[in-house]
């Protein structure tokens, strides 16, 4: 049975160095990755109960979705050759769709986009609810700053 590596996809730049890691350990492994996309309507959108939440508006959220996923796959293609590749875009809380989406993988990879601070406390981070609440191993992908 091929193992199976999950990654998350959002367009930051922690994602795609997450992206190229998973795409780097797939091949390394034999591997299927997986390519997870997850949009949700901001809750800022809502703004008093007399909104209302266009179509355009929608199908731009999801437009851009399907955008990260091609560059992310793109990205995969060159930096790991021609792995098996799974994409899947869902529309949900970005950790409660990485999860779900882990549930039969091997390993969970995701980026840190390092918010901190009283954001980060009250917030709390994909990331962080990854590592916490995934049934398997979970690898954060931080971006590091050299230091001169």
């Amino acid at each position: 049975m091929t193992e199976k590596i999950v990654v998350g996809v959002d367009g930051s730049e922690t994602a795609k160095l997450a992206t190229r890691w998973a795409a780097r350990e797939a091949r390394l492994r034999g591997a299927t990755l997986e390519l997870v996309s997850a949009w949700e309507i901001p809750i800022n959108t809502y703004g008093s109960s007399f909104a209302m939440i266009s179509d355009d508006f929608v199908k731009g959220l999801i437009k851009g979705a399907e955008d990260e996923l091609a560059v992310a796959l793109e990205e995969v293609r060159a930096e790991a050759g021609q792995i098996e590749v799974d994409t899947t875009m869902v529309e949900g809380q970005p950790a409660s769709v990485l999860l779900a989406a882990s549930k039969n993988a091997d390993l969970l990879v995701v980026g840190s986009r390092r918010l901190g601070g009283f954001r980060e406390l009250m917030l709390g981070s994909v990331s962080q609810q990854c590592a916490h609440y995934a049934a398997g191993p979970v690898v954060i992908v931080r971006h590091v700053h050299e230091v001169a």
